[in-house]
């Protein structure tokens, strides 16, 4: 693919994170081709020993990725379905797949019964002890901290609930109604002032930082791309149906305890309920939420679709662990006194 383009692309102010990641954002600037991205995709991922940390390989996936959300401004609509992006995406996403399926650890399959997919996944999701960011925000985050948190959750959170409504037209019967369910809250049950997302960015006003999407993209370390595209990834491919179910309900499992920390550590900051309403707003819906995605959503595909049910379970270890490393990277980071983001410094 090759465009011709009369300005000079929005894309071409990101930084280029290595071979392949530069020849991405120059061909989906028009300022260069995508032919030859495929064997630069080989050759990323030859040299990687740890693509899920893999700047390069990371920031690749979620250009292309971004192709399908138009999420960037500057990438044309046909780079959609340009073959050579996506034969780009299928080397980078087996790949991806590959490393998190030997180094997520995955617990035994359940019976496949609505209630017994339901305990088991409440059971994985309550067994993680480790370190909690979030009870370390409520109590001695400091401001940049707290800016540095909110910079990297919106490469998720500005487009809030996206990833897992890929996942509506691959479900049928109770699982899509339960899934519709989730996902019309996630979006505002009909209030545009009240998606997810428009929260968000509002919080991020209120604690004077850009809420443009992609604004911080460039201060993101690999690893928090890699939450982003894992979720992506799973989204995308209809055959992982089972992986984004799975991802979504360990997501509502694990959320309204820790928004209500981080609720708590933006007040003991001194921010009001512009900063706040975001998290607040999860506190509760995710409580509800919660029991619709194990026994309503994650459950009844189970029953419909047996065959899916190692990958519901491998989708929901994945998000724990995955998100568990996003985590314990921001958390090492700031109790050794460093910033968290990839260009060292808040901005």
């Amino acid at each position: 693919m090759s465009v011709t383009v009369d300005t000079p692309s929005p894309l071409l102010a990101l930084q280029a994170r290595g071979p392949l990641s530069e020849a991405l954002l120059h061909g989906l600037s028009g300022s260069g081709d995508t032919a030859d991205a495929p064997a630069a995709a080989r050759r990323a991922v030859a040299a990687s020993s740890n693509v899920t940390r893999d700047d390069d390989v990371q920031l690749a996936l979620f250009l292309l990725y971004a192709c399908f959300y138009g999420s960037l401004d500057g990438i044309p609509a046909e780079a959609e379905w340009d073959t050579a992006l996506i034969e780009t995406r299928a080397v980078l996403e087996a790949a991806f797949e590959a490393e998190l399926r030997a180094s997520v650890p995955v617990p035994d399959a359940p019976e496949a019964r609505a209630r017994d997919v339901a305990k088991a996944l409440f059971d994985l999701t309550s067994a993680d002890s480790g370190p909690s960011l979030s009870r370390y925000f409520a109590k001695r985050a400091t401001e940049e901290q707290a800016r540095e948190f909110l910079m990297q959750k919106s490469i998720y959170t500005l487009r809030e609930a996206d990833p897992h409504s890929w996942a509506i037209p691959r479900l049928r019967g109770g699982a899509k109604a339960a899934l519709v369910e989730i996902q019309a809250d996630e979006y505002g049950g009909g209030r545009p002032d009240r998606v997810h997302a428009t929260i968000y960015a509002k919080t991020m006003r209120g604690a004077g930082l850009d809420d443009t999407y992609g604004a911080y993209l460039d201060d993101a370390p690999a690893i928090t791309l890699a939450s982003h595209n894992m979720m992506s990834m799973f989204g995308l491919n209809r055959r992982l149906v089972g992986a984004i179910v799975g991802h979504l309900a360990a997501f509502e499992m694990t959320s309204a305890i820790p928004n209500r920390l981080y609720g708590d550590g933006f007040r003991r900051l001194g921010y009001d309920e512009q900063v706040t309403d975001y998290f607040d707003e999860h506190v509760e819906a995710d409580a509800v939420h919660e029991q619709i995605a194990g026994r309503d959503m994650a459950g009844s595909l189970a029953e419909d679709r047996p065959e899916l049910l190692a990958d519901i379970m491998f989708g929901a270890a994945a998000c724990l662990t995955v998100d568990g490393w996003m985590g314990e990277h921001m958390l090492e980071s700031w109790t050794e006194g460093r910033s968290s983001l990839r260009a060292g410094a808040a901005s």
